[in-house]
């Protein structure tokens, strides 16, 4: 396990294994790819990021990974992987996450896509790439950069 401090100060705590925490995953971060691009979504707020979000009530974190991504991207997952766990510590609240690696099998078209703006497709280095002013805090923690590194072995 490892542990750094992220962007707003939150003590992140990272494994690979699953159910690594005390606590249950509530949310998923979701790490997409079709071909040799990248899928992100637009969030209205943060910038560029992979999809993710909240388990909605008698939801499986399977089934809220691939929600999310369809709600924020528009697109179906042909492949789902578990990745690991994170667990984040800030202003005295915790919550944990489960990291997923999605292979999209296609991009569609939403009317809604909810607080995000739709799909971006970015081909590249995403680890060099994700530093840009465009990206959310969280495409810039230590998350993230593990994350990759292990789905690229």
């Amino acid at each position: 396990m490892e542990t750094f401090i992220d962007a707003n100060g939150g003590v992140v705590k990272f494994s690979f294994c699953p159910h690594a925490f005390d606590k249950q995953p509530e949310h998923v971060l979701v790490i997409c790819k079709k071909d040799k691009e990248w899928l992100l979504t637009n969030h209205k707020k943060r910038g560029l990021e992979f999809p993710g979000g909240k388990l909605e009530k008698g939801e499986t974190l399977e089934e809220a990974a691939r929600r999310e991504v369809l709600e924020e991207t528009g697109a179906i997952l042909k492949q789902l992987e578990l990745i690991g766990e994170y667990e984040v510590t800030l202003d005295e609240k915790t919550f944990v996450k489960a990291i997923f690696y999605g292979e999209v099998e296609r991009v569609g078209e939403n009317l809604h896509y909810y607080e995000t703006e739709g799909p971006v497709l970015i081909e590249g280095n995403i680890l060099d790439l994700r530093w840009g002013d465009e990206y959310s805090f969280i495409m810039k923690d230590e998350v993230v950069e593990r994350s990759i590194l292990r789905i690229e072995g």
